[in-house]
């Protein structure tokens, strides 16, 4: 059985490197240039005092209901969070570390419990 042998290539003239020409495209196929979104300022003075009050949140919404949560005198133990708002238990974490901390400045106090039961509630400092 024998295979064919390819023939070699003998093309020595000048090679083509321009490129071919494209049809035009309609403006609607084209698509926007994407710019970046401005930046937002920082918090003034005002809504720094109205955060930590709690007055920037909706009422019935879960941060709200977190917030209730919290400010009661025993706190809430991250079941009883994840049981109010239907979260993981690293969403609950994440949103008191990311939202009530840090975007907020609400100082949240995470306490042991004997029962070995993380306990969380809004500190009165």
């Amino acid at each position: 059985m024998t295979t064919p042998m390819p023939e070699p290539h003998t093309d020595t003239g000048p090679k083509n490197t321009a490129k071919k020409a494209r049809p035009a495209q309609p403006r609607s196929a084209v698509a926007p240039k994407k710019t970046k979104p401005a930046r937002k300022a920082g918090p003034t003075k005002e809504t720094s005092d109205r955060r930590k009050s709690g007055a920037a949140t909706r009422p019935g919404s879960k941060t709200a209901g977190i917030i209730e949560l919290l400010k009661r005198p025993g706190g809430a133990t991250l079941k009883q969070i994840m049981k109010a708002t239907a979260w993981q238990p690293h969403s609950v974490r994440g949103f008191l570390s990311g939202t009530l901390r840090k975007k907020l400045a609400i100082a949240v106090e995470s306490v042991k419990r004997d029962d070995h039961e993380r306990t969380y509630r809004i500190s009165s400092k």
